[in-house]
C-alpha cells in the first residue's frame, strides 16, 4: 500500500513538473518569437535574414545528423542547388517568389533522392565520403552549366511580389516573409521529429541492428530522412537567393557543407534550438569581424576548439544536460 502511495505521489509530482516545464518552454518560445518580430527595429534586416536562412539550413542538416545519425558532407549541393533553381525560376521564368522557392525545394528534393539513393548504401565515414564526392561532382556541373553563368553566377534576381500582391523589394516586407518561412520550416521539422517516422529514425540512430531486427526497412527510412533534410535545406537556399538577389558557386562548395556542420556542432546536435544558436554565433562572427584585419576563419576555429574541448554536447546541449535544463524539462542526448 505504501508503494502504491509513493508511486501515485511520484506521478503527481512528475505531472506537475511536466506542466511547469511545458509552461517555461512555451514562455521561451513566445519571448523568442517576439524578439524576432521586433528585431528589425534594432538590427540590420539583411543580417537578420542571413541569420534566419542559415539557421534553417543548420536545422535541416541537424534533422539528418542529430536525429538519424548520418553525417553528410554534401548538403551544400541542396543549399546552392536550390539557390540556383530559385534564382533561375525568378529571373528567367518570371515566377512569383513563392513559386520560385517551390521550384528550388523540389529541385533540392530530387537531388537529395539521387544522392541519398547511392549514399545510404554505406555507413560512417564511407557515407560521408560518398556525399562529399557527389557534392563535388555537382559543383563542377554548376561551374560548367550554362544556366548558372559559371563563375559570374546569377545576379540581379528580382524578389517580386508575394502571391502577386505584397512587394518584397523593401527589406521590411522581405524580412517578415523570411521569418514566416523560417517558423513554418521549424514547425515542419518539429512535427517530423515527433512523428512515428521520427521516432523510428531515433531508434535507427541509437541501434540500427535492433531496428532491423524489429522488421523496419532501415534503408527506406534513411532515404526519407535524407530527402526531407535536402528539401528543407533547399528551402533555406531558395530564401537566401531571394534575400541577396544572386546565386553563386560559393553556395555549392564543400566549405559551405563544412560550415553548416560547424554551426550544428557548436549549438548541439539532436536539439531543435542548438543549430539556431550555433548558426547565429557563426554568422555574427563573420559579420562583425569581416572588416577587421584578423582572419575570421581563425576566430571561428578557436571558438570551435573551445566548444569541442569544454562543451562536448554543444552549447545548448550542455545546457539541456545541466540541472537547470532538466528542471525546465528540456531533453538532452547522452
Amino acid at each position: 500500500m505504501a508503494d502504491i502511495t509513493d508511486m501515485t505521489s511520484s506521478k503527481i509530482q512528475s505531472s506537475g513538473l511536466s506542466r511547469k516545464a511545458a509552461a517555461v518552454q512555451i514562455t521561451f518560445l513566445a519571448v523568442g518569437l517576439i524578439a524576432l518580430l521586433l528585431a528589425p527595429i534594432f538590427l540590420y534586416p539583411i543580417f537578420l535574414m542571413k541569420l534566419l536562412c542559415f539557421a534553417l539550413f543548420a536545422c535541416a542538416f541537424n534533422l539528418l545528423l542529430g536525429y538519424t545519425g548520418l553525417l553528410s558532407f554534401g548538403h551544400a549541393t541542396f543549399f546552392g542547388g536550390a539557390a540556383y533553381f530559385t534564382a533561375h525560376a525568378a529571373k528567367e521564368w518570371g515566377l512569383t517568389p513563392e513559386l520560385a522557392i517551390l521550384v528550388g525545394v523540389l529541385g533540392a528534393a530530387v537531388l537529395g533522392l539521387i544522392m541519398g539513393f547511392f549514399a545510404i548504401r554505406r555507413q560512417g565515414i564511407y557515407f560521408a565520403m560518398i556525399t562529399l564526392a557527389l557534392s563535388q561532382m555537382f559543383f563542377f556541373f554548376c561551374l560548367q552549366a550554362e544556366f548558372t553563368k559559371g563563375e559570374d553566377g546569377l545576379q540581379g534576381v528580382p524578389r517580386g511580389h508575394l502571391f502577386g500582391l505584397i512587394d518584397l523589394s523593401g527589406p521590411t516586407n522581405m524580412y517578415y516573409f523570411v521569418l514566416a518561412v523560417f517558423v513554418i520550416g521549424l514547425l515542419i521539422i518539429w512535427r517530423f521529429v515527433n512523428s512515428p517516422f521520427g521516432m523510428i529514425l531515433k531508434s535507427i540512430r541509437e541501434n540500427e541492428q535492433r531496428a532491423i531486427s524489429l522488421g523496419y526497412s532501415v534503408q527506406y527510412y534513411k532515404l526519407g530522412a535524407f530527402v526531407m533534410s535536402a528539401a528543407l535545406t533547399g528551402l533555406a537556399g531558395g530564401l537566401k537567393a531571394l534575400v541577396f538577389q544572386f546565386a553563386t558557386l560559393t553556395d555549392v562548395t564543400w566549405q559551405m557543407s563544412g560550415e553548416v556542420i560547424l554551426m550544428t556542432l557548436l549549438g548541439g546536435i539532436g536539439t531543435l534550438i542548438g543549430p539556431i544558436f550555433g548558426s547565429g554565433l557563426v554568422v555574427a562572427l563573420q559579420n562583425y569581424l569581416a572588416t577587421s584585419d584578423f582572419p575570421v576563419t581563425i576566430i571561428t576555429g578557436v571558438v570551435f576548439m573551445v566548444c569541442v574541448l569544454l562543451f562536448r554536447r554543444g552549447l545548448i546541449g550542455e545546457f539541456y544536460a545541466s540541472r537547470l535544463g532538466r528542471a525546465f524539462g528540456f531533453e538532452h542526448r547522452k
